[in-house]
């Protein structure tokens, strides 16, 4: 029997840390939850709307929320963030995460960083895969690419995993590919996964992409 787990909540307390950072009472918890799942659905959102940017990536690796009672403060980790900040439109978007909250009383603060190595995450890598398998590139050719620019960032290895109606077939399928080594059972190998489900022309496809970062 397959014994299944999330690789990043595996790890939590070891390599892996919480993006949400506040404490609140159990009766206003789930409040807390849904504001924060608004936080991130707006700036995306946003992201998609406004931003024009090449092969389809948005470019966020992830999305930190840390709040007090009197603040909430947003990190947003991007790849490419000069598309966001030429355009001067943070002051825009923190006035619609604003009025999407309705929170009179608690200041907003955003903040922008960059990521060093953006192909190095796979939030910004199975976005470049999805747009890829959009454009109805061979999912092989799309795999092999992205393992290249992985290679660039300089990770450890990577495993990518794409499940479903894979080139337009009748039959669903899983395809993966490994470079390099993803020790999954080991709780001290710092990985880094993320899981996406791209619509294509034939049906939903689901992206999974592990990767080892460090040890």
């Amino acid at each position: 029997m397959g014994q299944k787990i999330n690789p990043l909540g595996f790890r939590l307390g070891a390599t892996q840390g919480h993006h949400s950072l506040w404490f609140a009472q159990p009766k206003n918890y789930s409040e807390d939850l849904q504001e924060d799942q608004k936080i991130r659905n707006c700036i995306k959102n946003y992201i998609q709307k406004n931003m024009k940017i090449f092969s389809s990536v948005e470019g966020i690796a992830c999305i930190e929320i840390q709040k007090r009672i009197d603040l909430i403060q947003v990190i947003i980790y991007m790849g490419f963030p000069k598309l966001l900040i030429e355009h001067q439109k943070i002051e825009e978007l923190q006035m619609n995460i604003q009025k999407e909250l309705n929170s009179v009383n608690r200041k907003l603060n955003m903040a922008i960083t960059r990521m060093a190595n953006p192909y190095g995450h796979p939030n910004i890598l199975v976005e470049f895969i999805a747009g890829q398998l959009k454009n109805r590139v061979s999912f092989r050719k799309a795999m092999k690419k992205a393992i290249e620019l992985t290679e660039r960032a300089g990770t450890k290895g990577i495993q990518i995993q794409i499940a479903g109606r894979i080139d337009g077939k009748e039959i669903a399928r899983v395809e993966w590919i490994r470079e390099g080594r993803v020790p999954l059972q080991t709780i001290r190998a710092k990985i880094d996964y993320c899981s996406y489900t791209v619509r294509t022309i034939y049906g939903a496809l689901g992206i999974k992409i592990w990767i080892f970062v460090d040890e």
